[in-house]
């Protein structure tokens, strides 16, 4: 860490025929002695489910099965064919008696195991398995303001990501169906629809997000880098709340790669920097 910022030493876009190849791991592992740090990979959007649920009154050590249970009819696949992950969502401690809610993280364990035979393949040690919602949560927490909720949105290849932090907790994930592709539209008409389509979305899930969690104040809406020109001012007229954008340089020291400095570039990596930021045993 320099000036309390996590300092990037490298970054490295290696493309590939298909979204994971033993032969680009490979790659990667001999150019940059992968075998030195600690690896990590993120799931795609459809490769997992994120649901809310109500949390089961059961002892810890029994968590995961009673929400495995809860789960069990809400899969789009068969509960026993699935790897399960808790996240809790904090209650309001100023409530005499309030639900109490938690994410859970399904995705198939052929799905898993196929991400760690991977790894295995090329003999480099898979420490972490994690999801965007997370990898956005890390970013998010660190520049929150103290006491006030944040609203962070992102867009990639499997759409928009907005997610609400407070105390560096997630409290609330949607998908908005717009990829970053899509927001690279050329023709005004068909863009402009788009941008009012996210914003109505946007409005939809801060309105749903007060009235269930009223006794966080999100304080505005933070912008993940993106190249889609007009966003930030479109959404900042429409929406009642604050709308800032930021660059990785409000979280990171970017100075041995200044190649990061490229809006574009911090697009390609903002998620991938983000699941950098966790330092865990295996989830999910």
């Amino acid at each position: 860490m320099r000036d309390a910022k996590a300092v990037v030493e490298v970054a490295a876009f290696y493309p590939s025929d298909t979204s994971f190849s033993p032969e680009a791991l490979e790659r990667l592992h001999k150019d940059l002695k992968a075998g030195a740090y600690h690896c990590g990979t993120l799931l795609n959007g459809g490769e997992y489910q994120l649901l809310m649920v109500d949390a089961p009154n059961v002892p810890q050590d029994e968590l995961k099965t009673a929400v495995r249970w809860r789960l069990k009819d809400m899969l789009d696949f068969h509960i026993d064919d699935a790897t399960i992950d808790v996240l809790d969502i904090p209650v309001d401690t100023g409530a005499a008696s309030r639900g109490h809610s938690m994410f859970a993280i399904a995705a198939r364990n052929v799905l898993i195991q196929s991400r760690q035979a991977l790894f295995s393949e090329v003999k480099l040690d898979l420490n972490l398995i994690d999801i965007p919602e997370m990898a956005q949560r890390n970013i998010s927490a660190l520049l929150e303001t103290e006491g006030r909720g944040l609203a962070m949105l992102s867009f990639d290849a499997d759409g928009g990501l907005l997610t609400i932090t407070y105390k560096a907790e997630l409290y609330l994930s949607r998908r908005i169906d717009v990829t970053l592709a899509q927001l690279l539209e050329h023709d005004a008409g068909r863009q402009h629809a788009l941008f009012d389509k996210i914003t109505l979305e946007l409005q939809r899930s801060l309105d749903h997000f007060d009235r269930q969690f009223s006794y966080v104040n999100v304080l505005k809406l933070m912008l993940a880098p993106t190249v889609a020109e007009g966003l930030h001012a479109h959404l900042a007229t429409n929406l009642y709340m604050p709308v800032a954008a930021m660059t990785l340089d409000d979280v990171f020291d970017l100075s041995k790669v200044p190649a990061l400095q490229a809006v574009a570039q911090q697009q390609r990596f903002f998620l991938t920097l983000g699941a950098a930021l966790r330092h865990e045993e295996v989830k999910l």
